[in-house]
């Protein structure tokens, strides 16, 4: 018998069901109305529960956005990173492209996770710390990288450049601003990621 101080294999293969099937339905309502339309409670009542009950698996509303948060930068990376394995064979330059193909493909493809990265907190929710935590698995990908063409003394400054390009690409491709005023938002990436990767030539030269 044990003292209640661990949990059986069982019991832990439960409660990971648990939360998974939280941020599921967490992710649908994220979707549906944004970080605000996420709801603890209307969770419970999705999953015929009580509201008391799934606070045993995440401390509140806070604890959940952060998960999500953290999972979301966990996917982010991982594509990243594919997108620019070295088993790919790609060159320098063609890695910096692979990268910013990766990250636009991924906002496109996951839009409501996308903006819960660059959201401000909520009243109440101290996520500081937690996103720059998340933040770091992206921040590496990036960093590995841009530093064969980056000044050796200057890659993080670098690699800050490439992530406010992109996220002001994807955020104004998100928000529709380039569909409203009739341009290719094709046409305007590739534009974007050829004068970024001659600005890092000709840095990093």
């Amino acid at each position: 018998m044990g003292d209640g101080s661990t949990r059986s294999p069982m019991r832990e293969r439960f409660r990971e069901q648990v939360r998974d099937d939280v941020k599921v339905a967490a992710l649908v309502q994220l979707a549906e109305g944004g970080p605000a339309a996420v709801s603890v409670n209307g969770i419970a009542k999705g999953l015929g529960v009580s509201g008391p009950a799934l606070y045993r698996y995440f401390a509140g509303r806070d604890e959940l956005l952060a998960e999500l948060v953290t999972d979301t930068y966990r996917d982010l990376a991982s594509a990243l990173a594919a997108s620019v394995d070295p088993d790919r064979g790609l060159a320098t330059v063609e890695r910096v492209r692979a990268l910013c193909a990766a990250w636009r493909d991924f906002a496109r493809a996951e839009p409501h996770r996308y903006r819960l990265l660059f959201a401000p907190p909520l009243p109440g929710q101290d996520a500081h710390e937690p996103l720059v935590a998340a933040s770091r698995d992206v921040m590496a990908v990036a960093r590995d990288v841009v530093a064969p063409l980056a000044p050796a003394e200057d890659d993080l400054a670098t690699v800050l450049s490439l992530w406010t390009r992109l996220h002001g690409f994807a955020g104004l491709e998100l928000g529709g601003n380039f569909a409203s005023m009739g341009l290719d938002p094709d046409a305007l990436f590739r534009r974007e990621v050829d004068d970024l990767v001659r600005d890092l030539s000709r840095d990093g030269a």
